[in-house]
């Protein structure tokens, strides 16, 4: 083998190899993809003498490692409520199914009595969120939709 076809072999391969390191180094400067709750949104039913009211919240939350779960409170504009991230972890969970790698469509469905009902507050209702993803990351939101309850 000539020295000429074995030195173009070695600049072959050292540009080969350098093309297929950028192509590496691009594909791992990609930022990842941060915790979200999107397409967030609440519907109140009032109970009738016939039928039971709800509350139903959904939203998409989306993170790279995946949804753990999703956390949610109503409360009433008008108490001034101000929840915390801290006191979110204690509060009722959505329930999370898995739509792709990583997003899952959460949903908290309450039921209402009518007894249940009076007691509640007319007028603008807030809720707050805190998503957690698999890989531990948090997403506290203190006002992810709002709703109306009527009497």
């Amino acid at each position: 083998m000539s020295k000429r076809i074995l030195v173009s072999s070695i600049i072959g391969v050292v540009a080969v190899g350098g093309v297929t390191a950028a192509g590496v180094a691009i594909a791992s400067t990609e930022p990842a993809k941060k915790l979200t709750v999107e397409n967030a949104s609440a519907r109140y039913v009032a109970p009738t003498d016939a039928k039971t009211g709800s509350l139903t919240f959904t939203a998409q939350v989306s993170d790279d490692s995946g949804v753990r779960s999703l956390k949610v409170l109503a409360w009433p504009a008008s108490s001034n409520l101000s929840p915390t991230e801290a006191e979110m972890r204690s509060v009722e969970s959505a329930t999370c199914r898995t739509t792709s790698d990583d997003t899952s469509r959460c949903t908290y469905t309450l039921k209402v009595t009518k007894a249940e009902a009076a007691e509640l507050a007319a007028g603008t209702w807030h809720i707050s969120s805190l998503a957690t993803a698999k890989d531990g990351d948090t997403r506290f939101t203190p006002r992810t939709t709002t709703f109306t309850v009527t009497h």
